[in-house]
């Protein structure tokens, strides 16, 4: 697991023969968050390789896990740029996309790069392991509070900006809405949930 510092220490589970089939590979830039999620994971049986950024997760494909949990947001650069590589290194990886800023572009990037399951922080260890190993889940459970209109309005918003190439303008331009009124939209954080 990683400390604060960032290093990588390996987890007492990854010295068994069997541990490179729980093998997991966390990335996240928030390390209150990395750590307290890798001691319950790894408490769960994985072996847990806990990263900050990017660049030590591509440094540790080397050993591909069979799991990973991927922030989609890091210091420096997106989750979504390890799914490929970590895919082409082990095609039967099982991926999970974190985010704390989600939305449905984001939620639709990651299942098409190869992710099996996307999950809003703060999710917990249960959530993330029922993410990573249920297998032959058509859907998921249905919300217990759905998302309000004006959530759904944000989401599509956001969607047709990231298809856009976050080009203001021609997001603009296709929602058939004046540009001002699309980049205070754009300024502000999701609508709440009550």
């Amino acid at each position: 697991m990683s400390q604060d510092s960032g290093g990588m220490r390996p987890s007492p589970a990854s010295s068994g023969n069997g541990a490179n089939e729980r093998s997991l590979l966390i990335a996240d830039d928030d390390a209150a968050f990395r750590n307290r999620i890798a001691r319950a994971l790894e408490q769960r049986g994985f072996a847990v390789t806990a990263v900050g950024s990017v660049a030590e997760a591509r440094a540790s494909i080397g050993k591909p896990p069979a799991f990973a949990v991927l922030d989609l947001r890091l210091g420096d650069g997106n989750g979504l740029e390890l799914v490929a590589p970590l895919r082409q290194a082990r095609p039967d990886i099982r991926i999970v996309v974190l985010t704390g800023y989600g939305n449905i572009a984001t939620a639709v990037a990651a299942v098409k790069e190869g992710a099996v399951d996307y999950l809003a922080k703060p999710a917990d260890a249960d959530a993330i392991e029922q993410a990573l190993t249920s297998h032959g889940r058509k859907l998921p459970p249905p919300p217990s509070n759905p998302m309000s209109a004006d959530r759904v309005r944000w989401e599509h918003i956001q969607r047709v900006f990231e298809q856009c190439d976050r080009n203001v303008s021609e997001t603009a331009r296709r929602l058939n809405m004046h540009r001002r009124t699309l980049q205070r939209i754009l300024g502000k954080h999701a609508p709440r949930e009550h």
